[in-house]
């Protein structure tokens, strides 16, 4: 084993092993016969260096909570500096990685991959978000900020020796703006493990006393749509007098205080359950016990083209989903979703309120998601073209 290639990969959106879809990639690596190392923000708690399921993991003390743009920008010159570091300490300990993958956002690793490409590394790219389209659905601006952002995603498609992307959109945007040649684009979808996210015992004490439950969980950004989520529940509440249903809306982010705020200031405490990021076994108990899922993101530069993770966990759990127009989600979630228009809170309840009356419509649904996700989204199968990608840069 000691032989065996080292990949290193850089992640800074999430710690791990939280990150669901690069925590799949460490394994898949890790099962394949790779020495696999990740350098990584520390959770509550987590300790500077742990080898987890086999996986070396470094980690370093996150920033505070970003919002503004010069919060972000030291956000972004912190986490590359530590994450730097890290690398030396990862080379001196286990060697020079065979390939460093970096996985976005921010998009300035690049430089990493650059001065270790003299040490024989190979740089690879997982895109995961379009930080241009997050900036400008964010700050609903471009200008200066929006032209740096493209230059850093130039710089790194141009570092990379391969690029990995999420879907055909975002596949489209690395042929088309990045010019990255067509051979070395692949398209790796970040399916759900259904071994582990599978549907459990409902437990009934997560309703609170009311019939239904309806779910959401994920990041809370200005572009999440969490706001609609909240604002739609006070109008099933409050004008359509429906008290029959609780709501849990688990998940954090740059907007999680504000929006716990407005749930307290609607009046919504005694409907809303809100408490903040919870363990995966929490979540997973909210998923087998909840109604519905709902997918709010509205649609902007960025939702339009990008896989949402937590339509295809609802998917994965056999909810039905309720989610607006958006290209990527249709594909990702066909059957198993109802598309609404307008990406307005009253249309969005409306569409709760109606699809609630029809519950063979919605087991229907929940059918179709689960058997998607096992037979066509699951892990399983994205992790064949992800590892034929380090197969080749390694020729193996």
């Amino acid at each position: 084993m000691k032989d065996a290639p080292l990949v290193l990969i850089l992640v800074q959106n999430l710690p791990l092993p939280g990150d669901r879809r690069v925590w799949l990639e460490c394994k898949s690596l890790r099962d394949n016969g790779y020495r696999v190392a990740a350098i990584t923000p520390a959770a509550p708690g987590d300790p500077a260096y742990e080898l987890h399921e086999g996986v070396h993991l470094y980690k370093y003390a996150p920033p505070k909570e970003t919002s503004s743009i010069a919060s972000f920008l030291w956000e972004f010159v912190y986490c590359w500096i530590r994450t730097f570091f890290l690398t030396l300490r990862v080379t001196r300990r286990h060697g020079v990685p065979a390939v460093i993958q970096s996985c976005n956002p921010p998009d300035t690793f690049w430089l990493i991959g650059l001065i270790m490409r003299v040490r024989g590394s190979i740089f690879v790219f997982d895109q995961h978000d379009l930080n241009p389209e997050v900036y400008e659905s964010r700050f609903h601006k471009r200008g200066f900020f929006y032209t740096g952002l493209k230059l850093l995603e130039r710089a790194t498609y141009k570092t990379a020796r391969e690029t990995i992307v999420t879907n055909e959109s975002y596949a489209e945007v690395a042929r088309r703006r990045g010019r990255v040649p067509a051979e070395r684009v692949t398209v790796v979808r970040t399916g759900p493990d259904t071994t582990v996210l599978t549907p459990g015992t409902p437990d009934e004490a997560t309703k609170r006393g009311r019939r239904y439950l309806v779910h959401f969980h994920g990041v809370m950004g200005p572009q999440d749509g969490v706001d609609i989520v909240i604002r739609m529940i006070d109008y099933v509440v409050h004008e359509k007098q429906r008290t029959d249903i609780s709501f849990s809306v688990l998940g954090k982010g740059d907007e999680y205080t504000s929006l716990r705020a407005m749930v307290t200031d609607l009046g919504l405490d005694d409907f809303v359950y809100m408490p903040g990021r919870v363990s995966d076994e929490e979540l997973f108990r909210y998923l087998s016990s909840a109604d519905v899922g709902l997918s709010a993101d509205p649609p902007n530069p960025l939702n339009d083209v990008s896989t949402m993770n937590k339509t295809m966990e609802y998917m994965a759990f056999g909810l039905p989903v309720i989610a607006f127009d958006l290209k990527e989600t249709r594909f990702s979630a066909g059957e198993s979703a109802v598309y609404v228009t307008p990406a307005t809170p009253k249309a969005y309840g409306d569409e709760l309120l109606r699809l609630l009356e029809e519950p063979e419509e919605m087991d229907a649904m929940g059918r179709a998601g689960r058997e998607r996700a096992v037979n066509v989204l699951d892990w399983r199968f994205q992790s064949v073209p992800y590892l034929a990608v380090f197969d080749r840069l390694t020729r193996r």
